[in-house]
């Protein structure tokens, strides 16, 4: 069976100009239209991807991946390098790109669906399952100027998947309109993958690219750094990124340092550890969590405070410790150290959290003198299929109707 994706030796540059000359004369003198370089996004990169397979693309910011899902979208062209796909193709990625602002959305409707290859006939009997999906109602006949960014990206996302694709690209994690509404894209997502639709799926979420995907690819720099498994992706990824931060550590703990411009306190290591004392890139709800804080002193310092926020994916502030509320006081001098947080027990749900960091120079300081926001990560596994933030403690207690007890033994049916 032929692939449905595959990408053969692709190169892929951007020209960013430094100095645009638009007099004509300035042009002839210098023979040339500005001052520039070129930045390859892409440098040889090769994959293929199986009818009904998943898909991950893994690697840092401008690594890449989203580069290489617009070129198979053909929203790009490559410098060089073949693309191929089999199969009507639909991209996640710039949902909405070709609406126009002053047509209505049943126009934008009639415009996008046809640019994404389907007929006239064949958008007039899809047309209210589109609307319908979208959630728009009477807004449909409105000036798309007038919708919310939330209708917005409903509509550009119920036109995508009501195409009938059977290549699907899909970056980064979801975000139209609200919970509920993300809620209806994921299911719909599963469905095709059950359906035995293609998914090329570029993520940051590297528990869900273990969980979904049935290969991925590591992109960095340009450059294909490894692709097989997703564990075995996944983990050769985060090795990599952890000796990064080794050398980053061993370069703060020089005895040579360059003090200019520094902060009086600097930021070093941290690391997110488990129950045994392992990097905590996956725990379970309840499990206990330590965010070990390793800092630098560039000039004295003769008070600190730490503050530690915990995000989910979506933005949502879930948690927060403060060690001046709490009443602890690093008193850090002029010697290097460490600090650490221990949660004992960490009741959120499934899902994907950040951690930030930050120090201040006092108790009441509002701006602070490092921090590094939302850098660090891990993901929550849970034990069923609860809903919310997180598992409250609680109990259940049951009564007949007829019992004087009025729920005497508070102990029974706890939960």
């Amino acid at each position: 069976m032929s692939a449905a994706v595959e990408l053969h030796d692709v190169h892929k540059r951007y020209r960013v100009y430094h100095e645009r000359y638009f007099d004509l004369k300035e042009v002839l003198i210098r023979r040339r239209f500005g001052e520039w370089e070129d930045r390859w996004a892409l440098r040889g990169v090769s994959f293929q991807v199986e009818p009904g397979h998943t898909f991950g693309l893994i690697g840092p910011n401008g690594a890449g991946k989203s580069t290489t899902l617009k070129l198979i979208a053909r929203i790009l062209e490559p410098e060089s390098g073949q693309i191929l796909t089999r199969g009507r193709v639909a991209a996640l990625i710039e949902l909405g790109a070709g609406f126009q602002w002053d047509y209505t959305g049943r126009e934008n409707v009639q415009l996008n669906a046809s640019l994404l290859g389907l007929s006239r006939r064949e958008i007039a009997r899809r047309f209210q399952d589109i609307v319908d999906f979208a959630e728009l109602g009477e807004h449909i006949d409105a000036p798309l100027r007038t919708y919310s960014s939330g209708m917005y990206m409903r509509l550009g996302f119920s036109v995508a998947v009501h195409v009938d694709p059977e290549v699907m690209l899909v970056d980064e994690v979801l975000a139209v309109g609200d919970e509920a509404f993300q809620q209806k894209c994921f299911d719909w997502l599963e469905g095709f993958q059950g359906r035995g639709g293609t998914i090329v799926l570029v993520s940051h979420d590297l528990q869900a690219v273990r969980e979904v995907c049935t290969e991925a690819a590591w992109i960095e720099e340009g450059k294909l750094r490894e692709r097989g498994a997703p564990n075995q992706v996944v983990d050769a990824y985060l090795d990599s990124l952890r000796a990064a931060r080794g050398k980053a550590a061993e370069a703060e703990a020089a005895p040579t340092r360059d003090l200019g411009g520094l902060p009086a306190l600097s930021i070093g290591e941290v690391r997110l550890l488990d129950r045994r004392g392992g990097p905590a890139d996956l725990i379970s709800t309840g499990d206990p969590l330590a965010v070990e804080i390793n800092y630098r002193v560039n000039r004295r310092l003769d008070a600190a405070f730490v503050g530690v926020l915990v995000h989910r994916n979506d933005g949502l502030l879930v948690a927060s410790a403060s060690s001046a509320q709490d009443g602890f006081r690093l008193e850090p001098g002029d010697r290097d150290g460490a600090v650490r947080l221990d949660f004992p027990q960490l009741p959120l749900l499934a899902g994907s959290y950040r951690i930030s960091v930050a120090f201040y120079a006092s108790a009441k300081a509002t701006e602070p003198v490092d921090s590094h926001p939302r850098r660090y990560g891990f993901r929550v596994v849970g034990s069923g299929p609860e809903e919310g933030v997180v598992r409250l403690p609680h109990r259940w207690s049951f009564e007949e109707a007829a019992s004087p007890s009025r729920f005497g033994n508070p102990a029974a049916g706890q939960g």
